[in-house]
């Protein structure tokens, strides 16, 4: 994630790899946590995630933890922490080592969510002193484990494996007090054969883990710097011969119809029998467990175990191959998922044991700067996504993952990039069977130190490790479609061998890697040129640039922190309307914010610093389309939105002709029932389904909507809203469900609204005070302060309407990216412009029978004698018409955030409604994903709790508002034509001051925003993006 530093400097001895020094000229040998040539010991070679089936009904099923060769070591573990290393229980792993006093703590979980030491949160900083690859000892964190477990009797005569899927950072691992081996690298596993350390009966596993290491130094992610255990700790048993790995590839013929399904099985021998009359066989299965393969590939495991590596020439991939005929393709809209089973069979043909995994048929492809997925150009609407849990820290539940999966696919998400590491398998489970392209990162990050480590040669190994055991791991995933080499680390030698290696063993997936930026021209170890924040004009200039034929995509953008995600269709816009811009990610998925409960009780969201953590970088972890429980945050409905995949453009819209253009890659039209309604100002007042619409990939079709014409009244707005809803059920929503929508004006004649008879209206009555002008009415009294200027009261059959009176309003509460790009200091002066305005004359202008106009004159400080004056006009049916002018003068003047007014009424007037843009929040630049339509709820639901409390709850394009109490009595506001508005239980003061969203009041009172416009939101970044000038209210009269 990017930060707002842009040049830091730091201090780096000059050699790696030599003791560190203790005392004078006496070295000790440094321990493996501070070695970075030492990546671990005794850990077995990366490979697939695989654990054997004893037969063919539970190996079809790919539920690992459900064969009877998996043994889940998760649960409690006696648990003991100490604040550095110094202080850790030496010979605790020693099974007489009493523990019984010790705490429990639960595993997988990340220590800190327990209690134990302290939450971190830092985006670039390291959170020690830096000087690679030493690591402070008077503070680092030692968590010791103990847990006891019992080898299944099954297992006699096999051989067993204990696998950790994710430690942070480094561990030691004995088993009944025999060391069994080390390991670091926090995201990807740690695997090792403990055959020779079990026993019959109860054996003691104990694991020593290090907060920070070395490896540390790699591992320096925009995140939560948590530590633990924290994810799946398992043992899996294997025969004595077991195929130990295998790669699955399908390579789709030029007409992307049939394909040739490659299998590279690695077997392993651990009794070196002869496997002379061994064989290996692969059959394919499809989703109905129906046997594709007429016949099962089969080749002698001698073979492959003796395969020849000839002097020259590529080694030939698929041990295994064979022609599929047309088989069902796999992708994000069609991810049809086959499964394999490899089986290997003694010489009897006896089945010693099955693998299995699904199997996506798909190719990628980079082709005239394009990216294809069987042949079709497609683009990534994407989002980064850390994992993270608001109560589990790292160590994050399946349900959340299939949540997010789920809110993914619901709003027309279909890529992630795994910022920036492997995430937990099961994510890659899900991506596969529910359908999303993945960018799967390497866990590789040194942002606080630049690029230093990927130019230093005895980091090389740690940087290959990380790229080998990634791709090894994930290589049979349909859904991983790129490889990325890290994320902010520089640029050097040590990714371009990192490239190397995987376009060498990997040739069917594309490098991504943005930080290869940083050395002019790309380098082309990279296939596609990626940037983060970048500009609209420069992402265009990057996609024409002739010298490069490259993809260009933007590996983060739209940085969403707070209120954010302002001007995304601009970026579509020019991403759809350029073929070599192949889409981007925005920053990021969800608030990094843990759940924490105040002294009062209440529960809030805690960020950096809230745990005492310092230094910290406060709320920016707080940068997600949705909340960390997963809510949606506002801008989501607008990614929805701009994401869609179905566009409909006018043709004839009072003969109600559209066009439709079906923007999926591999979906027909027909999944989905096209809905449509007319309203009259806001009303639906015509309704109806079309036939069922067939439409290939990428094509157009005329669609007649056939509405009649209404008996149109004087002055009704019309307008037609075309939605495409799921015409059933799906794995990830239900039938009804809206994929894409689009809303237009539909110009019918209109009779021309009457002239009102101001001489039928009841009468007025005008009472001047010191104080005040009064008007009295039929049934309302108004008061305008003379010192004010303002409404000061507003009756209606005597009941009081305002609570505070109604003045001009210039400011808005800042939000993250007001914070960010200055805005409090450059537009300050606006601030306290309506509150310190001076008010000169108030005084009734024209006074008739059943109209009374009054004007106010003020000044405010701001530039030279610039002026906000009021004009009222108050009729005898309760109307009053408010105009109000500001005219800023005198030079250097900032641009305005906001011009409007504000009040505040009674609290009974909790009943919001109004018609305009809803139902959820939305600013000028942020208001495609809000169609205009009648909408209502409590005053309470119409603002939007963001992590830092900001501005919040605006509805644009308001036509009307009414805040009304139970009886149905209240205001109604009218734009002439259109306003924004937003109303609060609490005051612009209460979200101001409020730093957390359990600090937020309830008044007795309710804070009403009426307002010509305020600034967009913006957010290309939220570290000195300006909102677009387009969204800006320039210094110049406003009315």
């Amino acid at each position: 994630m990017l930060g707002a530093i842009a040049v830091l400097i730091v201090l780096l001895p000059a050699a790696y790899g030599q003791s560190k020094p203790a005392s004078g000229d006496t070295f000790v040998k440094v321990p493996e946590w501070e070695d970075p040539q030492v990546i671990g010991q005794n850990k077995e070679p990366g490979h697939c995630t695989l654990v054997p089936y004893p037969n063919t009904r539970t190996a079809l099923k790919c539920e690992r933890q459900a064969s009877r060769f998996y043994k889940s070591l998760n649960g409690k573990w006696k648990f003991n922490w100490v604040s550095k290393p110094s202080d850790r229980p030496v010979d605790f792993y020693k099974p007489r080592y009493d523990v019984s006093k010790w705490d429990e703590i639960p595993v997988p979980s990340n220590w800190q969510m327990h209690g134990y030491g302290r939450p971190i949160y830092l985006n670039m900083r390291y959170p020690y002193p830096v000087n690679p690859p030493y690591i402070p000892h008077d503070y680092n964190p030692v968590g010791s484990y103990r847990t006891d477990f019992r080898v299944p009797g099954t297992w006699k005569n096999r051989q067993v494996f204990l696998h950790f899927d994710g430690v942070k950072s480094a561990s030691y691992i004995w088993i009944n007090g025999r060391k069994v081996g080390y390991s670091q690298d926090s995201m990807l596993p740690a695997e090792f054969n403990v055959t020779k350390y079990l026993k019959r009966g109860k054996n003691t596993l104990a694991v020593e883990v290090y907060r920070w290491s070395d490896s540390s130094y790699l591992e320096d992610q925009d995140m939560w710097r948590l530590a633990g255990i924290y994810r799946n700790v398992y043992l899996f048993s294997t025969p004595q011969v077991h195929v130990r790995d295998f790669a699955v590839r399908t390579d789709l013929d030029d007409s992307y119809t049939n394909a040739t399904l490659m299998v590279r099985p690695r077997i392993t021998n651990y009794s070196n029998q002869d496997l002379k009359e061994w064989n290996v066989e692969a059959q394919l299965y499809d989703a109905e467990n129906k046997q594709v393969l007429s016949e099962a590939l089969s080749r002698s495991a001698s073979s492959i175990v003796r395969e020849r590596y000839p002097q020259r020439g590529n080694v030939p991939f698929g041990l295994l191959q064979t022609t599929v005929e047309n088989p069902r393709k796999w992708s994000a809209e069609t991810p049809y998922l086959y499964t394999l089973l490899i089986t290997l069979k003694d010489p009897g043909g006896k089945v010693v044991e099955i693998e299995s995994c699904r199997v996506g048929f798909r190719e990628v492809e980079i082709k005239d700067g394009q990216l294809f997925v069987n042949g079709k150009s497609i683009k990534l609407f994407g989002v980064n996504r850390h994992e993270h849990d608001p109560d589990h820290g790292r160590a994050i539940p399946v349900s959340r993952m299939l949540q997010d999966i789920k809110l993914l696919k619901t709003h027309n998400l279909n890529a992630v990039r795994t910022s920036h590491y492997p995430d937990d398998p099961t994510w890659y489970d899900l991506c596969d069977e529910y359908g999303i392209y993945l960018i799967d990162e390497a866990n590789l990050e040194t942002h606080g130190v630049g690029g230093y480590f990927s130019n230093v040669p005895a980091w090389n190994t740690a940087f290959m490790e990380r790229a080998i055991r990634l791709v090894e791991r994930d290589k049979n995933h349909a859904s991983v479609i790129i490889w990325s080499l890290g994320n902010e680390s520089g640029c050097g030698p040590n990714h371009s061998a990192m490239a190397a290696w995987i376009h060498y063993n990997d040739p069917t997936r594309p490098v991504h890697y943005e930080g290869a930026a940083a050395r002019g021209r790309d380098p082309y170890y990279v296939n596609m040129i990626s940037r983060m924040y970048a500009r609209i004009p420069q992402i265009i200039r990057l996609a024409t640039d002739p010298d490069d034929n490259r993809p260009m995509v933007l590996c983060e953008y739209a940085h969403a922190m707070g209120n954010s995600v302002g001007n995304l269709k601009e970026y579509w816009d020019a991403i759809r309307s350029h073929k070599r811009l192949i889409g981007g990610f925005i920053w990021d998925w969800a608030d990094q914010g843990l759940r924490k409960t105040g002294a009062d009780g209440k529960e809030f969201w805690a960020y950096g610093g809230d745990y005492g953590d310092n230094p910290n970088d406060g709320n920016f972890c707080c940068n997600g389309l949705v909340q960390p429980d997963r809510r949606p945050n506002p801008s989501l409905y607008e990614v929805k939105k701009v994401y869609q995949h179905i566009s409909v453009t006018p043709v004839e819209p009072l003969q109600g002709t559209f066009k439709i253009h079906n923007e999926y890659d591999f979906t027909n039209l027909d999944f989905v029932n096209v809905l449509w309604e007319l309203t009259e100002d806001g009303k639906i007042i015509q309704k109806g389904k079309l036939p069922k619409l067939s439409l290939a990939p990428s094509e157009d079709k005329q669609i007649n909507v056939p509405f009649e014409k209404p008996n149109t009244r004087p002055g009704a707005e019309y307008l037609l809203k075309i939605s495409f809803a799921l015409a059933d059920n799906t794995s990830w929503a239900e039938q009804g469900h809206v994929v894409a929508w689009e809303q237009f004006e539909i110009p019918f004649d209109t009779p021309q609204v009457p002239s009102a008879d101001i001489a039928a209206l009841p009468p007025l009555n005008l009472q001047e005070s010191d104080k005040a002008l009064k008007i009295t009415g039929e049934n309302f009294e108004l008061a305008i302060g003379k010192s004010s200027g303002a409404i000061e009261s507003l009756k209606f059959d005597g009941k009081e309407l305002i609570a505070e009176p109604l003045v001009p309003n210039f400011w808005r509460v800042p939000i993250d990216n007001d914070n960010g790009n200055g805005m409090p200091r450059r537009l300050g002066v606006w601030r306290d412009a309506g509150p310190n305005r001076s008010v000169g004359k108030v005084s009734a202008v024209e006074v008739k029978r059943q109209l009374v106009v009054i004007t106010a004159e003020t000044t405010i400080g701001v530039g030279t004698d610039s002026a906000c004056n009021i004009v009222y006009a108050v009729y005898g049916s309760g109307d009053i018409v408010i105009k109000t002018t500001v005219t800023p003068r005198g030079g250097n003047i900032p641009k305005l955030p906001r011009f409007g007014m504000q009040m505040a009424i009674p609290g009974e007037f909790s009943t919001m409604s109004w018609f305009g843009r809803g139902p959820n929040e939305s600013y000028w630049d942020r208001k495609t994903g809000s169609a205009v339509g009648l909408y209502s709820g409590p005053v309470e639901d119409n603002f939007h709790p963001y992590v830092r409390p900001q501005e919040t709850g605006n509805k644009t394009d308001v036509r009307w508002l009414a805040l009304t109490n139970k009886q149905g009595a209240g205001l109604l506001a009218v734009g002439m034509p259109l306003l924004s508005v937003s109303a609060w239980p609490f005051t612009m003061e209460d979200l101001e001051k409020a730093t957390h969203i359990n600090e937020l009041p309830r008044r007795k009172t309710i804070t009403v925003n009426l307002d010509y416009k305020q600034m967009g939101v913006g957010g290309d970044d939220s570290w000195g993006a300006r909102t677009h000038p387009e969204y800006t209210l320039p210094a110049k009269a406003y009315s």
